[in-house]
């Protein structure tokens, strides 16, 4: 089974392609930028580009295609948090039927997925069986490729000297018919060590059209319906530019899309939209998820001032900037006895005077 294809991105998929051809893609790369956007469904695509044997490539039709869109070719190797096996040292055989079994799931699910928990991580183990598939030469084709989904949970421990400093030599200086991607929500989390080995890629927020294709996609929406019974226009807004948020669950989705209701009244100049926004944020005995839709308001105004930056427009990222400052404020207020309804008034007050 196919996963699910690869929506948005179009202008970074072609600078890296070109890239390829040019023979000017570095050997090792860090895909970077918000969470739930599609970062790893990415570099598999980029695995496919280059382990594709078309010329036409990815031409997604030739058994290197179809291996690669199963998550079965022997040459790319994906590796993601995991639960800590049982085993204090498990080989590198343990390590590698922990990610077959992992990996044919995700398979089996599309390729959809939820974020990893907390407790799951990268650890030294999986750390050396990288090491070691890259010193292999390719099973079918020319190239293999190595894949490394959220790489800041890479977990140091004690002992594992050797294997971390095989690992940054690895960055430094792949096997000639090797390509390492790593992706990351919080690079900052990166030892500088490997950031300073890599080349950074920005991956941008993907537009709302593409978000629609992907709720729309028949595999996506027999999962999603799974989760919630919201429409197709619910879960785009809900997405923010992210759609893999949708694949968290419910209350992350509903928190996105509060905290984009807040944003779109802050920017409208309808009065009435900055009431019935701040009147449905309930009582104080809604806080809970009122702290939720507080974070995620942090997470999009975020991401605001990252794409600011990146496009060199200082006003926009110091206006979002601002905009943060006055959310963090809101959410030392709702740690008291006030009422989410006056907050989230006060706070579209203080967000409309910032984002316009």
């Amino acid at each position: 089974m196919a996963i699910v294809e690869l929506y948005g991105h179009e202008p970074l998929r072609q600078r890296l392609s070109a890239s390829v051809s040019a023979g000017t893609l570095p050997a090792s790369l860090l895909f970077q930028g918000a969470r739930g956007i599609g970062k790893q469904r990415l570099a598999i695509w980029l695995a496919q580009r280059l382990i594709c044997t078309e010329p036409s490539a990815p031409c997604g039709a030739c058994t290197a295609c179809r291996y690669v869109l199963s998550l079965t070719h022997p040459d790319l190797h994906w590796v993601f948090p995991r639960p800590r096996l049982k085993d204090a040292d498990p080989d590198l055989e343990q390590v590698g039927d922990d990610y077959a079994e992992a990996i044919a799931e995700r398979a089996g699910n599309g390729g959809l997925y939820a974020a990893p928990s907390g407790s799951e991580g990268i650890y030294v183990a999986t750390v050396r069986s990288l090491v070691q598939h890259a010193a292999k030469t390719p099973a079918m084709g020319r190239r293999k490729v190595l894949i490394i989904g959220d790489a800041e949970r890479m977990v140091p421990q004690e002992g594992s000297d050797m294997a971390a400093n095989a690992f940054l030599k690895l960055l430094e200086e792949p096997p000639a018919d090797t390509t390492i991607i790593l992706t990351s929500s919080e690079p900052g989390a990166l030892l500088p060590t490997i950031r300073s080995r890599v080349v950074t890629v920005r991956v941008p927020l993907v537009p709302d059209a593409a978000v629609r294709s992907f709720v729309e996609d028949p595999g996506v929406k027999k999962v999603l319906d799974k989760e919630s019974k919201g429409t197709t226009n619910e879960r785009v807004r809900a997405a923010a530019g992210a759609p893999g948020r949708l694949l968290t669950g419910g209350d992350e989705a509903k928190a996105t899309l509060s905290a984009r209701k807040i944003i779109d009244a802050a920017t409208s100049a309808r009065r009435a939209t900055h009431y019935s926004t701040a009147l449905g944020q309930g009582s104080a005995g809604a806080r809970g998820a009122f702290t939720d839709t507080l974070n995620a308001l942090v997470d999009l105004l975020g991401e605001r001032v990252r794409d600011a930056l990146h496009r060199k427009d200082d006003a926009a990222a110091a206006a979002a900037s601002k905009a943060v400052d006055a959310v963090l404020l809101a959410q030392t207020q709702a740690g008291g006895n006030v009422n989410p309804q006056a907050i989230t008034a006060r706070l579209i007050r203080d967000l409309s005077a910032t984002l316009r």
